[in-house]
């Protein structure tokens, strides 16, 4: 009696990465650890700002007497330009734990909280009574702006380096093509969105081909309010992770997909 072959295990996954030009690296690690793959769709590119004024700006902002940095991308940024420490009682806060591990690796202890996003932010004890207080605001071009109202609302006069800019880049057709490919092949994808900027630059070229595709994969999101963008944007399956770390992105699908 013939036997049987033993069936044949399920597609692994490949996570869809909106991450920045270069900086897949973190996504693709967890991914693999997960034995899934990594497609790269990067819709921008960051582009560190390094003219007189933004050091100007920077040493400002540094100076500060609480000082907060926006992401990963900040700390780096800022510290091609300027060392990074800290002064005697002065406060530094990090949005997140990535962001807080970049400045960790600098030397920097930072505090951040444990919803990363401008809203856990502003929880910290740190920002609550600020009026009069300098607070440096180390960030990036675009984005929600949330801080920087909140703060002044409070009192507190917010000196803004912006240190770095992201910059919308073609994403190559041949991506785009790959996606389609696979996806007509049954390989399952689901998108890792950890920034609503990112998504727009995303769709706002995805070819119209593609669109109904794209928007019927599920969506892992960073925040609650990127659940929230991600829906308005079309996307009907969407799950919540509990900040932007690849392993928390990565853990929070196999959670949702097995």
């Amino acid at each position: 009696m013939p036997t049987l072959a033993p069936p044949e295990p399920p597609t692994a996954w490949t996570v869809l990465s909106l991450r920045p030009a270069g900086q897949h690296a973190g996504l693709r690690g967890a991914a693999a650890r997960a034995g899934w793959r990594l497609l790269a769709l990067s819709p921008q590119r960051i582009a560190p700002r390094e003219e007189a004024g933004t050091r100007h700006a920077l040493a400002a902002a540094l100076a500060a007497d609480v000082v907060v940095f926006t992401s990963p991308n900040a700390v780096r940024c800022a510290a091609r330009l300027h060392r990074l420490r800290v002064r005697s009682g002065q406060a530094v806060l990090a949005v997140g734990d990535g962001t807080r591990r970049a400045l960790a690796r600098l030397g920097v202890d930072a505090q951040a909280p444990q919803r990363m996003d401008s809203e856990g932010l502003l929880a910290l004890p740190a920002l609550q009574r600020v009026r009069g207080l300098r607070v440096g605001l180390v960030t990036g071009i675009g984005g929600r702006d949330r801080l920087a109202p909140a703060l002044q609302a409070r009192g507190a006069r917010v000196l803004r380096a912006d240190v770095y800019a992201r910059l919308d880049r073609r994403i190559p057709g041949a991506r785009w093509d790959a996606l389609a490919v696979s996806l007509a092949a049954g390989q399952r994808y689901w998108l890792a969105l950890s920034s609503g900027d990112a998504l727009q630059a995303c769709l706002a070229q995805c070819p119209p081909d593609a669109r109904e595709g794209l928007l019927a994969l599920p969506v892992v999101a960073a925040s609650a309010r990127l659940v929230a963008t991600a829906r308005e944007a079309g996307f009907a399956q969407v799950h919540a992770a509990n900040s932007a770390r690849p392993a928390a992105l990565v853990d929070a699908a196999r959670e949702a997909f097995g």
